[in-house]
């Protein structure tokens, strides 16, 4: 199993909005194959941070199943009006096993 983590960052002011808009389109992402599981978080310090966890099966499962799909386009299209710049995204493997 693999963890995205995905920092994305909101236009000041557009957050609910953001929220909502993302309730919606994370259906797109939830029904990507290899896509298990994924949770939206807000900062408290600073509301505009968001931090997306999603699992997949792997890796390749993200970048190139989902990335090279419609679901993304349709994704992007949901949420990417309310983006600052690019999500910065990173890969997490459980450690300690």
């Amino acid at each position: 199993m693999i963890l995205e983590v995905a920092e994305i960052l909101v236009q000041p002011g557009e957050e609910e909005e953001f929220e909502a808009a993302y309730r919606v389109a994370v259906t797109h992402l939830l029904g990507s194959a290899g896509c298990h599981s994924a949770r939206l978080t807000r900062g408290v310090e600073n509301p505009s941070r968001f931090v997306l966890f999603v699992e997949w099966e792997s890796v390749q499962a993200h970048t190139e199943g989902f990335r090279n799909s419609p679901a993304f386009t349709r994704w992007r299209e949901g949420i990417g009006r309310f983006l600052v710049g690019t999500p910065r995204v990173e890969h997490f493997v459980p450690a300690g096993e």
